[in-house]
């Protein structure tokens, strides 16, 4: 595993910083750009896969990422399927333009063969980018099935996971902190699959309990702010695992534990999701899914380039997931 000290060579910023950036220290003045130069590099060294680069194909692919730069510095995991589809683009020899969300309206100034949309897509949007160009990979999304391909995760399977693992380990009360997205464009909420299977799986074993859940946005901030709640409100009988909707969220559950002097694990297990660089790095090491980002990108890279061959037929790649166990649980 990379160290911290690799990453701060590379970075060109000093050990305390990388650490404090690492950690979301919220105390550190930098940049966002320093931020990105950092959380990338730690990303980069985290993605093992090495490729040769392959002959030039003709032509280039769009990439649409549809957070905000700096909405990406606080949501790792979208940061890393970028990163995937980058790598296995260089790989291909294959020149690959990027937009995100704040101006993805500049995309149909390019001529491009393909597009590889990551995150959440409204009707209307979909609709939009299909004038764009035909041939589209979905990343974490599947708006429909029967018309475009996509790559997905199966979150509900993983939910389960996570659930299984606590209660197998005696857990009896067990909360939820998670996050609810809304397309960009406002049009509708995007129901989370986390958040409805902690619901019924917990009811079908009886030991749900709504009141140790706790939903806010996908953030480190949010992880934070609603764990001290959890804290305030149930004080003895605050829950002994819990499980967070992504590691962002765990990263800020992790450090209000920290400030209250509630001991993890000996008092609460937490873990979180996706298993993005950081995560070996927070104290303590975070247990999550590891959810296999960078070939989430590789996929929609190979997968775009049979539809620009001239498949014909929708595919939905599921990629797997696996619980890793580190310190914040046992």
């Amino acid at each position: 595993m990379a160290t911290i000290k690799d990453i701060a060579q590379i970075a060109g910023v000093s050990i305390a910083t990388v650490s404090r950036v690492l950690n979301y220290d919220t105390t550190l003045s930098v940049s966002d750009e320093t931020k990105k130069r950092i959380f990338e590099v730690a990303e980069e060294l985290s993605y093992k896969k090495k490729s040769s680069i392959r002959k030039q194909e003709s032509g280039r692919i769009a990439l649409l990422q549809w957070h905000s730069e700096k909405e990406e510095l606080e949501d790792l995991y979208y940061m890393s399927i970028r990163l995937g589809v980058e790598n296995r683009c260089r790989h291909h020899g294959i020149q690959v333009v990027k937009y995100f969300q704040d101006n993805y309206g500049d995309l149909r100034e390019d001529e491009i063969q393909g597009l590889i949309a990551i995150g959440k897509y409204s009707s209307k949007q979909v609709k939009d980018l299909l004038a764009i160009t035909k041939n589209i990979v979905f990343v974490d999304s599947s708006p429909d099935e029967e018309k475009f391909d996509s790559i997905v995760i199966d979150f509900e399977k993983a939910t389960e996971k996570v659930l299984n693992y606590f209660l197998e380990k005696g857990h009896e009360r067990v909360g939820y902190i998670g996050g609810r997205e809304v397309f960009k464009d406002k049009t509708s909420k995007i129901e989370d699959p986390r958040e409805r299977a902690f619901k019924r799986y917990l009811a079908e074993k009886d030991s749900l309990n709504e009141a140790f859940m706790y939903i806010g946005n996908f953030s480190v901030d949010a992880g934070h702010t609603l764990m001290k709640q959890a804290i305030q409100e149930h004080g003895e009988n605050l829950p002994t695992a819990f499980f967070a909707g992504n590691d962002s969220i765990a990263v800020g559950a992790l450090r209000a534990l920290l400030e209250k002097g509630v001991s993890v694990p000996d008092r609460v297990n937490i873990i979180g999701v996706n298993d993005i660089s950081i995560s070996k790095y927070v104290f303590p090491s975070l247990s999550t899914i590891k959810v296999y980002t960078e070939l989430m990108g590789e996929t929609a890279v190979d997968t775009l380039l049979e539809r620009i061959e001239g498949r014909k037929t929708a595919k939905k790649t599921f990629i797997a997931t696996k619980l890793i166990i580190r310190n914040s649980s046992f």
